[in-house]
Order: C-alpha cells, then sequence, then structure tokens
C-alpha cells in the first residue's frame, strides 16, 4: 500500500497523519497535533500575524522533516478557514512550499465546501464500521467505539473548528453542506473575554452562533438529521470531560455515544469554567484552555437545536476528520 501523508492546518491546530492506505481504509504510521493559532487576530486584522506564521511555518518544517524520514510518497496540505479569509495567505504559501520542496506540493487553501466533504468522508469511514446495521444507539448509557451499533442515517457531520464550523448531512455520499463563520478562536475573539465569560459576553456569542446555525438550517435540512456526529478538538475535549477521564485518550474517545443532557452538561461545566480550572484537567490541551468555553458554547447550542429539529438524544464523537479524508483522497 502507499504511504501517504496529510495535513491539515486550521485556525488553531496544524496535524499531521502519515499513513498506509488502499483507498478505503488506513493505516496509521503517525498522528501529530500542535496548536499554532495561526488564525491570531485574522478576524480582526485580516492578516496572518506574523508570529502565527513563524509558529505554523516552524511547526511545517518539521513536519516535512517527518515525512521524508518515514519515506512517504505523497503529501496533500491542506489549509482552511484562517488561510481563506487572510490577505496575506501568498505569503504562507510559499512558506509551506519551501518547507515540503522534497514533495513539490503547495499548501490548497480549500473551499467550505471541499472542506465539509473532506470532514464527512474521513468521520464516515471509521465511525460507521462497526455494529449492526439499522439498530439505533440506546441513549440510555454512554458508549464506546466497541459496544455501539451503527447509528441510523443520514448523518449530520459538524466539524467545529477554530475559525469555521462545517455542517454536512448525507449517508453514502454529501447531499448537503455549508461552512460556517463561527469556531472556537474567532467567538472568543469576538465575544467572551472575561475569565470566566459573563452572561453578557454569552448572550452576545450566542447571537453570532444562531444566526450562523440558521444559515446553515437553510442549505443543510437538519430536521432529517439521524445521527449527530461530532469532530474536532472542541468536541473530543467536551467528550474526555463527560467520560471523566483524566488525560486525553483518543482511542476512549473516538466512537462514543453520549446522551444529548450529558454532553450538554459537560459542555456548561466547560465554558463556566475559569481558565486555571481548565488548565488543571489532565485531558486539556493548553492551547485549548482560552477557547474551549466558546468551543463549548457553540456545541451546546448545535446539540440543542438538532434536538429540537430531529429530535436528537444522543450524540457520537468521532477521532477521524478531515484528516483522515485528505489521506484517502491521496490513494
Amino acid at each position: 500500500m502507499p504511504r501517504v501523508a496529510a495535513v491539515d492546518c486550521g485556525t488553531n491546530s496544524i496535524r499531521l497523519l502519515i499513513a498506509d492506505t488502499d483507498g478505503r481504509t488506513l493505516t496509521d504510521v503517525a498522528r501529530t497535533m500542535e496548536i499554532v493559532r495561526l488564525g491570531q487576530g485574522v478576524d480582526v486584522t485580516g492578516r496572518i500575524a506574523p508570529e502565527a506564521m513563524e509558529r505554523t511555518l516552524r511547526v511545517a518544517r518539521t513536519y516535512a522533516e517527518k515525512c521524508v524520514a518515514t519515506d512517504v510518497e505523497r503529501v496533500r496540505f491542506v489549509a482552511t478557514s484562517a488561510s481563506r479569509d487572510a490577505q496575506n495567505s501568498a505569503e504562507f504559501t510559499r512558506g509551506i512550499a519551501e518547507a515540503f520542496a522534497a514533495f513539490g506540493i503547495e499548501p490548497e487553501v480549500i473551499s467550505g465546501s471541499e472542506e465539509a466533504a473532506l470532514s464527512f468522508r474521513g468521520a464516515t469511514s471509521v465511525v460507521l464500521r462497526a455494529g449492526r446495521v439499522g439498530e439505533p444507539p440506546r441513549a440510555s448509557r454512554i458508549e464506546t467505539r466497541d459496544t455501539r451499533p451503527v447509528p441510523p442515517a443520514p448523518y449530520l457531520v459538524v466539524d467545529l473548528g477554530g475559525g469555521s464550523t462545517e455542517f454536512v448531512l448525507g449517508t453514502d455520499d454529501v447531499e448537503a453542506s455549508i461552512s460556517t463563520n463561527i469556531g472556537c478562536v474567532r467567538l472568543t475573539e469576538r465575544h467572551l473575554h472575561t475569565d470566566p465569560p459573563t452572561d453578557a459576553e454569552i448572550a452576545a456569542a450566542l447571537v453570532d452562533i444562531n444566526a450562523a446555525i440558521d444559515e446553515a438550517a437553510a442549505v443543510v435540512p437538519l430536521e432529517r438529521t439521524g445521527s449527530l456526529i461530532g469532530l474536532a478538538g472542541s468536541v473530543t475535549t467536551i467528550t474526555a470531560h463527560a467520560l471523566g477521564l483524566t488525560s486525553y485518550d483518543a482511542s476512549r474517545i473516538d466512537g462514543t455515544a453520549l446522551p444529548a443532557d450529558t454532553a450538554l452538561k459537560s459542555c456548561d461545566a466547560l465554558l463556566h469554567a475559569s481558565r486555571a480550572e481548565r488548565a488543571a484537567l489532565g485531558y486539556m490541551h493548553p492551547g485549548r484552555v482560552d477557547v474551549i468555553g466558546s468551543g463549548a458554547l457553540i456545541w451546546r447550542t448545535i446539540i440543542e437545536r438538532a434536538g429540537v429539529a430531529a429530535g436528537i438524544d444522543t450524540v457520537l464523537t468521532s477521532e477521524h476528520d478531515i484528516l483522515d479524508g485528505i489521506a484517502l483522497s491521496l490513494a
């Protein structure tokens, strides 16, 4: 099987997956993530800050060296929200091209619709593989990847990032999708300035969140949702809280089905916690301490709205997302 590498460079983090693939499945060689906050200030200035640019390019050079050392054949580097929005994205493109010169690639600043499609492919490639087709998940208890049945279709995959959130509905293929401009970094910078956030700040952020969900609902029929699947660091961190983990354990988080009310309680706890309280949690990445509150607020509102629209009472978490979709696209 060919060995490929996928790089997902978002608003908050840059991630690398090196895997062997047959086009349908992935065998991981390495997965790594660094929080570089590329989107620092982009929402206000429209430009990638010099220090954010340097942080990201430094990690990218390290990733490129790892690809060479592990005999990767093909690399795809995808950049999302912050790079779409920045006026100086050409400088970023040059820096990445130099870092990955051995592979002759440039970063692809993809559209929101392509980001959504890649996220959907990555999430559904794994989360739907086990269990008994057609049997709905039980909401009476928390289910892990090893115990859950295949959830009912259609699947609403929500990729909650730093600068944008994608809503994708489909079963075997994407039927409807949209990328919205809400994310944990963007809303923290806009609204949640106090530690912990005030009721007034939360109310202001909710105006933006509900407007974005309204925008999504006009394109993606939320009422058709059979299963709600959440992706990315905010969602996985909330799931770690719900599971009571003492350290971050992707193998326990991946595929977990939470009763909606359990997920909502964890969202509220993280939203209202101080940054010192968040930092003391063993599963909390230091780079998420300041932004997990807005991520929790976004996820809480999406769960509530999906509950009203489609009667969703269980939410699933996947550790497999756009990164897996990028790697599969290289086969």
